[in-house]
């Protein structure tokens, strides 16, 4: 993954309301979301957000419904304006664009993949999916060879000249994604996009999402509600709580290391053999002998590993790291522990 901050995003704060900077210099002083709403009829939607997003990897935002996720996503490319902070992409500060710059970004900079498809009902698969450069002035012509090549890759060849109405609703989000991609943004920016989908077409379409970002490296800001999804797809897991950032960081640390009540309660019911990884709770060292059961990637679940051993807490497994290099050790007891939620986690803790 590179290291290059594509989109860096600095107390961004947006107050919705008829005097958002006055309302904004009470919340500086500390008045809260609730007292805001009850004192001046304002709303707070965001305060004080800090996140970088880095090129090529998947960011993904989430919380519960009225956190503030689609509010945040909506300010990447201005549909909403802040009320406060700095949002930079590629080193320049998109708040200070002229309307001019700010098309450009929109059409060439940063594509959107929404949660109701925003297919035109009257155009052809093809044509929705040129869309972003039929915008641009581009004729079909111009565009039919890139469309129906990305339209292949989301698997829908054959489907071109078909209406949206004739397609299934995961259809229509593939020819969603295609439109994306088509555009050739570096930027993809996904809103609740899978969420109004059917649970298996839903997974298969998070792991066409991770095929394709394999090979594309895009950087992808995705919005969800939903745990599961978030695990599956960040690289970057922000979770917001009331307009603020409560954790952020590498999701499996946040499973591992909760900061906060909110936090626990999100993931109490997660199944943690299912997404933690290897690499999370390996001990790096690698220790001399060769008493390992056997080998084990680093990216492989836990659920898996447990699969292998049967259970058994005595066995360890060498770790393979991703180049193929071993990358140090698994103890299974180490495995056992992980799979303790943290509240329990600690009250064990608390009688030892």
């Amino acid at each position: 993954m590179s290291e290059n901050v594509k989109i860096s995003i600095k107390h961004l704060y947006k107050i919705f309301g008829e005097t958002p900077q006055l309302a904004l210099k009470q919340v500086y002083n500390g008045m809260g979301k609730p007292e805001l709403l009850e004192t001046y009829n304002h709303v707070l939607g965001l305060q004080d957000i800090n996140v970088d997003m880095k090129e090529g990897e998947i960011t993904v935002i989430m919380g519960l419904s009225g956190s503030g996720k689609s509010t945040l996503i909506r300010h990447l490319n201005r549909l909403i304006e802040p009320t406060a902070g700095k949002i930079i992409v590629d080193g320049e500060n998109v708040l200070k664009k002229d309307e001019n710059e700010l098309r450009r970004l929109r059409q060439e900079g940063m594509s959107m993949v929404f949660q109701k498809f925003a297919l035109l009902p009257h155009r052809t698969v093809l044509e929705n999916a040129g869309m972003s450069m039929d915008v641009r002035g581009f004729t079909t012509r111009d565009y039919e060879k890139e469309a129906l090549y990305w339209l292949d890759r989301v698997g829908l060849k054959g489907n071109e000249n078909q209406f949206p109405h004739q397609l299934s609703g995961g259809m229509q989000q593939r020819v969603g994604i295609a439109r994306a991609l088509v555009s050739n943004a570096p930027i993809m920016l996904m809103d609740e996009a899978f969420s109004a989908l059917d649970p298996l077409i839903r997974s298969d379409m998070q792991d066409l999402l991770l095929q394709l970002q394999e090979e594309l490296k895009k950087t992808i800001v995705f919005i969800t509600h939903d745990l599961d999804e978030a695990l599956k797809l960040a690289d970057h897991l922000v979770i917001l709580k009331e307009g603020g950032v409560v954790q952020q960081g590498d999701p499996q640390d946040i499973l591992l290391n909760p900061n906060d009540p909110y936090i626990v309660d999100f993931i109490s019911d997660i199944n943690r053999a299912r997404v933690l990884r290897v690499r999370s709770v390996m001990d790096p060292q690698m220790p001399e002998g060769d008493h390992y059961a056997g080998d084990i990637t680093e990216d492989e679940n836990l659920e898996s590993v447990l699969s292998r051993s049967e259970g058994d807490t005595n066995l360890d497994y060498r770790v393979i790291g991703g180049d193929g290099d071993p990358v140090g050790t698994l103890h299974m007891k180490d495995l056992a522990k992980a799979l303790v939620p943290t509240a329990a986690s600690e009250e064990r803790d608390q009688t030892l």
